[in-house]
């Protein structure tokens, strides 16, 4: 039976500073020192490179926004405020040890999100991430070290998205990129019940009977 869920909301958080954060409890939780955790954060405007990404894919740079290599899989994505991100540090021995169960339980997580607001989400066969039609609205990306997770999943509730014109996203050139707020207008829920949301979905997304195989 797996621990319950700690849930951080850290508000804007720089990104740097999240990664460690999230290196330093990913630790912790290999030790079994701690329970599973959510962390949820916006971040100021940061392009970050998985350790894979062609560095090519970073079109032109933008003055106001950082580049960063991590040590996730994909390639490059944009994380900037009015964009929700989670980071989930779960030790998948209490749940299935396999890396593409995991992914496609972050990406049901978000459909069921989208799903809760009327928006009509799905995945893309032999794509990562969760999709609109042909436009992306959510990333993955993870790192899992004896099967402790790290890094996650973005949801572009409400930001800017002339950041992505700078790059080519998740090494993606044929489809494009949307948002919440392109889909539903003024009536984009805020930020705090996004999040609320995703806590509970969360919570039912990764129950704590342990999955078999």
């Amino acid at each position: 039976m797996s621990p319950s869920h700690n849930i951080l909301d850290l508000g804007l958080s720089d990104f740097n500073e999240t990664w460690e954060l999230q290196k330093k409890l990913q630790t912790k939780r290999i030790l079994n020192e701690i329970e599973d955790h959510l962390l949820l954060v916006e971040h100021p405007p940061v392009y970050t490179l998985g350790k894979n990404a062609p560095k090519e894919h970073l079109l032109y740079f933008v003055n106001d926004a950082s580049v960063i290599q991590t040590d996730r899989g994909g390639n490059i994505t944009f994380h900037g405020p009015g964009q929700l991100v989670g980071y989930p540090i779960l030790d998948l021995n209490h749940y299935k040890r396999s890396i593409t169960w995991y992914m496609r339980k972050l990406e049901q997580l978000i459909i069921d999100t989208l799903g809760d607001y009327g928006i009509i989400a799905s995945r893309k066969k032999g794509l990562t991430g969760v999709w609109v039609k042909d436009k992306k609205i959510a990333a993955l990306g993870v790192r899992i070290s004896k099967w402790v997770t790290m890094h996650g999943f973005s949801i572009n509730v409400n930001p800017n998205l002339e950041y992505y014109k700078s790059i080519i996203p998740c090494g993606i050139e044929e489809y494009g990129i949307t948002s919440m707020e392109n889909i539903m207008g003024n009536e984009v829920p805020s930020m705090c019940e996004i999040k609320s949301k995703v806590i509970n979905l969360f919570s039912r997304n990764f129950a704590s009977k342990k999955v078999n195989g």
